[in-house]
């Protein structure tokens, strides 16, 4: 009788290889290699550590702490840019920034002067940044945002309030500022009294004569009056006396729009926060007045608040 499939046996067979291991290859050899070259530089690098003075071993930390700080001011210490191997060459991390010069103890000096400016360059952005920020937020001032304009000038931050053609900043040929006019120069003093720059103020009108008045007043006082009527309500507001350095009167000699000098816009109050380098200029203008002072600072004329032009009959400011 023959048997089920599941009372069948299970054969199973086995086949044993013989011969040796076969080949492994090189990647070990690559590895090991890899490994010998890490060890050797690991080891020159204590070296080179080892044989390094202190102070160049602070260098070093500077740098890799602060890279750009250090490249900034040309490295830490007074004393000259040296390599960390000798006969490697100049250590190129110390001697960025030095100006080349018989004398190495100048460098320091100019570097930190160069840092300042920059310095104060950077908190210029931000109080312009500040300055846009509050426009942005107050409802007050986002309706005037086209009649404010902010720039930076080789003196400092420029603040511009100008005129449009349906909402001037004052009336007619006069100097009395409108409500608005009061409400933005309010404003500003707030931001203005945060920073200790000093501010310089101008008046400015367009090129029509001025056509009113009493004989022998013209666009330079009025631009004058304008500037000192804006002056006084930055006082009235809070700011210091001491804070303004400069009040002037430019009638239309710096016209915003050259190519249209009758043009709204021109009729504006300019303020400017001074950098550093723009006060001391000033400064040194002024100087100039005194008994035995010679010009320090050579500045482009400007024209005299006292200047009389005939009036004319063209239509008023």
């Amino acid at each position: 009788m023959a048997k089920s499939e599941e009372e069948r046996p299970i054969i199973v067979i086995k086949k044993i290889k013989k011969g040796g291991h076969g080949h492994h290859g090189g990647a070990w050899k690559i590895a090991y290699a890899d490994f010998v070259t890490a060890m050797m530089a690991f080891f020159l690098l204590m070296w080179l550590l080892g044989s390094t003075s202190e102070g160049d071993l602070k260098g070093i930390s500077d740098y890799f702490n602060s890279p750009l700080k250090v490249a900034l001011m040309g490295g830490e210490g007074s004393g000259a840019a040296t390599s960390v191997i000798k006969g490697g060459g100049t250590d190129l991390t110390r001697s960025v920034g030095q100006i080349k010069s018989g004398s190495a103890e100048k460098s320091p000096t100019l570097n930190s002067a160069s840092v300042g400016e920059a310095r104060e360059a950077q908190r210029l952005m931000e109080l312009k940044g500040e300055i846009e920020g509050l426009i942005d937020a107050s409802i007050n001032l986002k309706q005037f945002e086209n009649q404010i304009i902010l720039d930076i000038t080789p003196e400092g931050l420029r603040i511009q309030i100008v005129d449009e053609k349906n909402r001037p900043m004052f009336d007619t040929g006069s100097a009395v500022l409108k409500d608005y006019m009061k409400d933005i120069l309010r404003n500003l003093t707030k931001v203005l009294n945060e920073v200790p720059n000093k501010l310089t103020l101008s008046g400015h009108t367009d090129s029509t004569p001025y056509a009113l008045g009493n004989k022998g007043y013209s666009n330079w006082e009025l631009s004058a009056d304008r500037a000192n009527a804006s002056r006084r309500e930055m006082t009235a507001a809070g700011m210091s006396d001491s804070k303004m350095m400069r009040v002037v009167g430019l009638a239309s000699s710096v016209p915003l729009v050259q190519s249209d000098p009758s043009a709204a816009i021109n009729r504006r109050i300019a303020i400017v926060v001074m950098n550093k380098k723009a006060e001391d200029n000033l400064r040194s203008l002024a100087q100039t007045d005194l008994p035995g002072k010679q010009p320090m600072v050579e500045l482009p004329p400007v024209p005299k608040i006292n200047e009389l032009s005939k009036p004319s009959a063209i239509k008023p400011q």
